[in-house]
Parts: structure tokens; C-alpha cells; sequence
């Protein structure tokens, strides 16, 4: 589906739309008590709110496109189901089109988040509210989740690393819809839903207009978090120089009386080695009127674990340099500590500031946590649920740092995030892959930062080597009154080990509990990566090194675990039946040559039948499979070859009936055998 006919970016203001908000203008924007589009756009700035439990209460969900084949944990062989595109509540005719129905809730409630992901994310979304029956927001998709939007740029709006996410709040008193009219690709939507009765004022789009003070401000906020930290006149500071020999522990004392930290900075001397072990290896704990509930490596508290990763979000900072700087408020009602352990063999030194303000400790209030575990070794098969967050008592989830070694280039993420509240026996959020999750998709290797999330390493190549990914939860953040379990499921496209390892933040009242077990020092030793050093076989002419002499849909190079040279010729992009390609390659001598090719088959792969110089080539070959895979090496023939370029040409002829019919090729290579 294509984008013809959408227009520029604009709202499309339906009907008497404009009229709503003309009328309304005086209190649509939210008074006193009210949850109003302006109170909503302050709580994505203000963390210091995250301190105190919400009130007036909410709870927050998810609708998402995840596998309907997942019903019960109890049923492994489709709790892990992967066919996460194009699942909806249900479908509706509409003026004469489908629209595919992504969210239905009734209110008071208020939408905190969108993201999606598609090829080319065509189609529009139409978001309708109180029922009405004309949309209050439509748009095309890729402009409105991407950042194209005049009245949304960035970073309320944008694309990172091929997701699309938009953070938005859209606040509405009695029910919320949302459609799109694209039939096949991934999504998320969170929302808030408050008790009956709760005042809500439905969002209008003349909001734009009156609230656009408040939309710069909350931009400004969002782009340069560190400048927004308004510190008053009568904060407390503290600055320590620490050393700290092989296997000691450093303690201070903070602050005293009813505070709260609101900066905890950091300056750590960078060196070549990007001081990973060191990092790792010093442990942070941090009490508050003494019950401990901080407690992580160094460089995961900062978001950036195991090293130094620069990357800037709304509550965490980390540059090149060595800076790295907290803003999670933490309150306490006598006192405040903490303590650095030195578990590695080599003594360190840093600096530190804590900068606190007084702040009134109420039955709202509640305490900062955040604790890490790892697991090394971690097998990739069968597939589990791994724990992120037990949590116990009364809180809110504020969000997790997640770091993983991954031997292979492979992708390791396409597991969903599954969160249950309060005793749910099926989680209120269901995802749709890791990546999603923490706000990209595709499983793309590119960095990116963004105020609620960050992917600040990716070694490479592919997806080998560690990666560092955060995602925070601000406007979207979870309270829970009893308990919150938070798993994400390792699904590995390579049976393989890992190590894997998370930091959750969360906020909770006295006395709460969590199940994180206390870090031990062979936990924090680094383990060392080998370099990754693709296969190459003996012989081998590189599909991905062949020349595109002509042809019709897209040619790239795909990197693939198992790959010759580590890479394949990926031939994909609308190519249907009928459709061929013809590649050039060299040949070290005239004569007989027999050829050798090895494909990769995957379900959404076609039927081929090859040709060699203009003669036909085995019979056509079917390269349908449930899961991607190579083939041994397929003997497509002997033929007569001159010395220099000859040709290779593909044609597709169909499609297995078992497949999604996108008829793909994958060429990893030709191999010549002379004289046969």
C-alpha cells in the first residue's frame, strides 16, 4: 500500500473538530485536578513525580499485535510464538475502506505511547475518542510516528534505528480507538487507564495552539535533560575523591533530614581500554534510611554497562569523556549513604557529587531502587522467560539498562517483553520482539539515543560482541499496588550461550521487597569476547561480490552467521513471478566447469530455476522453509565457461503453497569445480 493521496503532514481536523476545542478553550488545556493534555505534557519532563505514587491512581496497559497463538505459559510450544505482524482486535468497513483495529478502551484514560515498524510504513492512523464518529487525530503513519509532523518533530515523534515511536499524550474522558488502514505490520500502544469519575478532558487539536508554550518547553527539556534540572538556592551538596584499592569498600555519608537526591554525578578517568572491567567489577550500593536498594556495577547504574558509552537521556547521561550523571530523584525521610566495593584486581580512583533539595516525605512517598543480576552462560535453547523485575509491595516501574555478550552475529532478540501487574496471570503488556520493546526494530545494529531510550553499543559485526540498550518508562511509567514480575523471552536465531545481564529501576514504598540476588564478585569480573572471524570457504565466489548486470527488486549484502565471508546476496524488494536477475561472475580459465551453489531457504522464499550463460541450469529449486536455513551445496550443472565474466541468471517461477509469497533469493556462493 502506498502513500498517494495523504498529502503533506497535517492533522485532518474532521467535521465540527475545531469547533470542540473553540468552545471548550477556556478549560480544555486542564484546570485544577484535571488530567488535561498540559498537565499530561508536564509529566513527561518531570521525574520528580516519579517519587510519589500516582494520584489520581492509574493503571497502565498494553495493546500490542503480539501472537494471538500465546495463551499459557503452560504450553511451550506456543507461549513463544513468533508471527507478530498484523494481529488486531478486530477489523471494521469504514466510508469504504478496512481499518484494522489496534486499541479499544474505554476511559477516563489517556494513550502515553505508540510505536510501530513496517517495510514502508504506508497507511494512516486514525485515533477516535469519546466515540465520535469521526477520528480527532489522523494522519499518515510515517510522518505522524516519525518525526515529520510540524506540530511533532523530534523528539516527541521520530525513528530510531527503523522503529518508529511516538510519545504523545492523548488524554480522553470516555473511550479511545485506534486504527490503521495497513493490514500487516508490528505495534505497540500504551495507555493509562484511571479510576470511574476521574476528571479527564479529551484531547482536542486546537490543543496544539493553546498549549504551545508548553510543547516548547517540554521539547527543550527532552533535547538538553542536564540544562532542565532546576536546582534551588538551598540544595545540599556533597564531592568525595574516592581511591579505592583491589577488594576494599569506600563508604560516605550523604545527606540528612527529609531530601531528596536529585543529581548523583560521577567522573571516571577514561582510558583504552574504555575501563570496562574496572567498571563492572566496582559495585555501587546505596542506603536509604537504612534499607539498601541500590545495588549495581558502576557503569550499568549510569545506563552504559560494561564501559563508557556516551549517550544522553532524560534521566541518565554518559560522556565520552568519563562523566556520567544521574537525575532519578531519590527521596529519603533521616538519611541517606552509600558505598563503593572494588571487586577487580586493580585499584581506582574517580570523583563524585550528589546534589540534594529538601523535600517533605508524605504516605505518597517512595524510594529509589535499582538492583542488577546477570547470568553468564545463558543457553539460547529451549526458549525461556528471563526475569528482568520480581518486585513486591507498592511502586511504579521507571524502566531497565539491559547489556548482552553475543557470540554470534546472529540476531539474539526476538523475544517479547512480557509485564504482569498485580497478579495477572496473563501479562497487560505483551510485545512483540526485544527491539521493539526498547524502541527500534529489525534487529538494526545502529546506535541511536533518545530521552526514553538508547541503544549506545553494538560491537558488531551484526549483532556479535556486547550491546548496551536502555528504555525508560516516564509518561508510560507502570504502578503497581502489590507486585510487578517483568520477563523478557530469550528467542536466538542461533542455538549458542550468552551472557546477559539487566538494571531495573523502579520506585517503592517502605518496606517492598524484590527478588534480585546479591552480586558476588565472580558476577562483576568481565569476561573477554574473541573476535569474531567469519568462515570462509575454499573456492568460494561471494554472492555478495557478484555484479548486478540487470534485474528487477533490491540487491544487498545480508550478514548471516554461517555465511561464507560471513554475507550473502540477498535478493528481495517486490520481485514476483516471471521477474529475473542476471549476475556476472569471473572465471580463471576457458573450459568445462561444473558449478556449485549454496542458498540460504526461509519461509518467505520462492521457487528459482537457474541458468548459466544462457542455458538452463538443474531443476528449478524450491527454497521454502519454516526457519531460515542454508543448503548444502546444489550441483546446478557443467557448462562450457570462457576465461573472464560469465553469467549468472535467476528467474522466479512461483512459490512453495506453505509460503508467504515475497519470493526471495539468498546466494551465498558459487563454487567451480574445473573439468567435470
Amino acid at each position: 500500500m502506498d502513500n498517494a493521496g495523504h498529502g503533506t503532514a497535517a492533522w485532518r481536523v474532521r467535521g465540527a473538530a475545531l469547533g470542540w476545542w473553540l468552545v471548550a478553550a477556556a478549560h480544555a488545556a486542564g484546570g485544577d485536578g484535571e488530567i488535561s493534555f498540559r498537565s499530561l505534557l508536564a509529566d513527561m519532563t518531570d521525574l520528580g513525580q516519579l517519587a510519589e505514587y500516582p494520584s489520581p491512581a492509574y493503571t497502565c496497559r498494553q495493546f500490542s499485535s503480539y501472537d494471538r497463538a500465546s495463551t499459557t505459559p503452560d504450553d511451550p510450544a506456543t507461549w513463544f510464538a513468533n508471527g507478530d505482524s498484523g494481529k488486531f482486535l478486530r477489523v471494521e468497513e469504514r466510508d469504504g475502506r478496512k481499518e484494522f483495529v489496534m486499541m479499544d478502551a474505554d476511559g477516563p484514560g489517556a494513550i502515553v505511547r505508540i510505536w510501530a515498524t513496517h517495510k514502508d510504513m504506508a497507511g494512516t492512523l486514525r485515533i477516535y475518542l469519546d466515540r465520535e464518529a469521526r477520528p480527532a487525530i489522523e494522519a499518515p503513519m510515517k510522518e505522524l510516528l516519525g518525526g515529520q509532523h510540524p506540530h511533532l518533530p523530534p523528539p516527541f515523534a521520530c525513528e530510531t534505528s527503523k522503529g518508529f515511536n511516538l510519545y504523545l499524550p492523548i488524554p480522553y474522558a470516555r473511550h479511545c480507538k485506534v486504527t490503521s488502514d495497513l493490514e500487516k505490520f508490528y505495534y505497540h500502544v500504551g495507555y493509562r487507564t484511571y479510576a470511574a469519575g476521574t476528571p479527564v478532558v479529551t484531547f482536542e487539536p486546537g490543543q496544539f495552539a493553546a498549549c504551545a508554550a508548553e510543547l516548547k518547553a517540554a521539547a527543550g527539556k527532552l533535547s538538553a535533560p542536564e540544562m532542565a534540572l532546576d536546582l534551588p538556592s538551598d540544595a545540599g551538596r556533597k564531592t568525595a575523591d574516592l581511591s579505592i584499592a583491589p577488594g576494599e569498600r569506600a563508604e560516605l555519608d550523604l545527606f540528612e533530614g527529609e531530601r531528596a537526591i536529585r543529581l548523583f554525578r560521577l567522573w571516571w578517568p577514561p582510558s583504552g581500554d574504555r575501563d570496562e572491567p574496572a567498571l563492572r567489577a566496582c559495585v555501587l550500593t546505596m542506603t536509604f534510611d537504612g534499607e539498601t536498594t541500590v545495588a549495581a556495577p558502576l557503569g550499568d547504574f549510569f545506563g552504559s554497562g560494561p564501559g563508557i558509552q556516551p549517550m544522553a537521556t532524560l534521566p541518565l547521561t554518559v560522556t565520552k569523556d568519563g562523566a556520567m550523571e544521574s537525575r532519578w530523584p531519590m527521596p529519603f525521610r533521616q538519611r541517606a549513604a552509600l558505598a563503593v566495593q572494588n571487586h577487580g584486581p586493580k585499584p581506582v580512583a574517580f570523583q563524585l557529587e550528589a546534589v540534594a533539595v529538601p523535600r517533605p516525605w508524605t504516605e505518597r512517598s517512595m524510594r529509589f531502587h535499582a538492583k542488577w543480576r546477570i547470568q553468564h552462560d545463558l543457553p539460547t535453547d529451549p526458549k525461556i522467560d528471563w526475569n528482568y523485575l520480581t518486585a513486591r509491595g507498592r511502586g511504579v516501574f521507571a524502566g531497565v539498562s539491559f547489556s548482552l555478550d553475543n557470540p554470534v552475529r546472529k540476531w539474539w532478540g526476538e523475544g517479547d517483553e512480557k509485564i504482569y501487574v498485580d497478579g495477572e496471570a496473563f501479562p497487560s503488556h505483551f510485545g512483540t520482539g526485544t527491539e521493539d520493546y526498547f524502541g527500534y526494530a529489525w534487529c538494526s545494529p545502529q546506535l541511536f539515543e533518545h530521552p526514553y531510550h538508547s541503544q549506545s553499543r553494538c560491537d558488531g559485526p551484526g549483532n556479535f560482541g556486547r550491546t548496551s540498550i536502555n528504555r525508560f518508562h516516564i509518561l508510560d511509567r507502570i504502578p503497581f499496588q502489590r507486585d510487578i514480575r517483568f520477563d523478557m523471552e530469550i528467542w536466538h536465531w542461533e542455538k549458542c550461550a550468552i551472557n546477559a545481564s539487566v538494571l531495573a529501576y523502579w520506585y517503592a514504598a517502605p518496606g517492598a521487597t524484590d527478588a534480585f540476588p546479591a552480586i558476588r564478585p565472580d558476577d562483576v569480573r568481565l569476561r573477554p569476547m574473541a573476535a569474531h572471524k567469519p568462515t570462509v570457504v575454499p573456492g568460494a565466489i561471494e554472492g555478495e561480490s557478484l555484479r548486478v548486470i540487470k534485474g528487477v527488486g533490491r540487491l544487498d549484502p545480508q550478514e548471516w552467521d554461517g555465511d561464507s565471508g560471513g554475507a550473502h546476496l540477498w535478493w528481495h524488494g517486490g520481485q514476483k513471478p516471471g521477474d529475473s536477475l542476471l549476475l556476472g561472475f569471473q572465471v580463471p580459465a576457458d573450459g568445462k566447469h561444473r558449478v556449485l551453489g549454496r542458498f540460504l531457504k526461509a519461509r518467505d522464499y520462492g521457487i528459482a530455476q537457474f541458468e548459466i550463460n544462457g542455458t538452463a541450469a538443474a531443476a528449478p529449486i524450491d527454497f521454502y522453509n519454516e526457519g531460515v536455513v542454508h543448503t548444502k551445496e546444489i550441483d546446478l550443472g557443467t557448462f562450457e565457461m570462457k576465461k573472464g565474466e560469465n553469467q549468472l541468471g535467476i528467474a522466479i517461477i512461483g512459490a512453495n503453497p506453505k509460503a508467504k509469497k515475497a519470493y526471495m533469493v539468498g546466494l551465498d556462493y558459487l563454487r567451480l569445480v574445473p573439468g567435470s
